[in-house]
């Protein structure tokens, strides 16, 4: 891999990552922008605990523009994007609507590809690799700056999910503060820690899934299952089977087989609701260790936790979607209309061939 930084018109940071070490990188951005301002503020809610980000510039972002307008595609001629070059194999950059910046933290957006017309499942493994190799650049590089706690890799795919740009890319959060939703998985940690003598809360969930009839698939060194209180019709966390705190920490057999089987993962989610459906909705979200710190949590510290990826769609079935209505959103009370023994039963059906 070849990593090239270069700065955009408007100052913010753009990475090319490359699969060949003789790939150049000069082109310039010539888009006349101006430096990018934003309004981004952290704002901690006293009763439930949590932090909002309150970010208004963010209403005048670029909202489904034309396939032959997308500035996610590489600069060709007199149409000019973000991205500078005419042609690339992954890129990161800064975003130009971050919801988080500066002293409230960081958004990057990360092009899996130049193709528009792609997905992430079209993609071959050299290229899910060269992905995965950015995901851990990325959470290396932003964990040393000062605002930032903790480091969230995600994909959000399909219109029903909300997302304004059609070509296959996702973003990287890094967060000022550790997650309500990380918080409470150290939380149950240490809870279950205590009560068990010293168990790791994370390997017994991932044991009693290997032992059980929800598991999608599993290779030698990574583990597919919908889990037992699966939130979402079709839910499944990956995890390697050697447990690490982030990205940083996996292996090279770990990272060799990741590929293969996240694509086999991808292209089984667009399978199914069966032939003719559109593709499958989906967010794709890296969970990984906090690196602040963490005694507030009863003792955890960053090897107790356990990097897993968490992939689910809010399609429930052929042409109806999951609403989050009043138990969801008003208690955080999810219900599921897809038994989880039922959900991990189609995803195998659909296996490749």
């Amino acid at each position: 891999m070849k990593k090239t930084s270069t700065r955009l018109a408007d100052g913010r940071e753009l990475i090319y990552y490359d699969l060949r070490d003789d790939t150049v990188r000069d082109a310039v951005d010539r888009r006349p922008l101006d430096r990018t301002v934003t309004t981004s503020e952290i704002r901690r809610d006293p009763l439930l605990g949590d932090s909002v980000a309150v970010a208004s510039h963010r209403q005048g972002r670029t909202y489904h523009p034309p396939a032959d307008e997308c500035p996610l595609c590489p600069s060709e001629g007199d149409r000019l994007s973000e991205i500078p070059d005419s042609s690339y194999d992954v890129v990161v950059f800064e975003n130009r609507f971050p919801s988080l910046a500066g002293d409230s933290g960081r958004c990057e957006v990360v092009c899996f590809t130049s193709d528009h017309d792609a997905s992430f499942a079209d993609l071959d493994e050299e290229q899910v690799r060269l992905v995965l190799e950015a995901w851990t650049d990325r959470t290396s590089e932003l964990s040393h700056l000062p605002a930032v706690e903790q480091v969230f890799c995600f994909e959000n795919r399909g219109a029903e999910i909300g997302v304004t740009l059609q070509h296959p890319h996702g973003q990287i959060y890094a967060y000022p503060f550790t997650t309500p939703r990380t918080a409470l998985m150290l939380r149950s940690a240490a809870a279950h820690r205590q009560r068990t003598g010293g168990e790791n809360l994370f390997d017994a969930v991932v044991r009693r899934e290997l032992a059980g009839e929800r598991v999608v698939l599993e290779g030698e060194h990574w583990v597919a299952f919908v889990p037992y209180a699966a939130h979402w019709p079709y839910e499944v966390h990956l995890y390697p089977k050697r447990r690490v705190p982030d990205l940083l920490a996996l292996d090279e057999a770990a990272r060799t087989e990741f590929p293969k089987v996240y694509l086999e993962l991808l292209r089984r989610f667009d399978r199914i609701f069966g032939e003719g459906e559109p593709p499958t909705p989906y967010i794709a979200a890296w969970h990984q260790a906090p690196f602040g710190a963490l005694e507030e949590f009863g003792g955890i510290v960053r090897e107790d936790f356990a990097l897993h990826l968490e992939l689910f769609t809010i399609r429930r079935t052929s042409g109806k979607l999951k609403f989050l209505a009043g138990s969801e959103s008003g208690m955080n009370v999810f219900i599921n209309d897809v038994p989880p023994e039922r959900a991990a039963e189609r995803l195998r059906e659909v296996a490749s061939s």
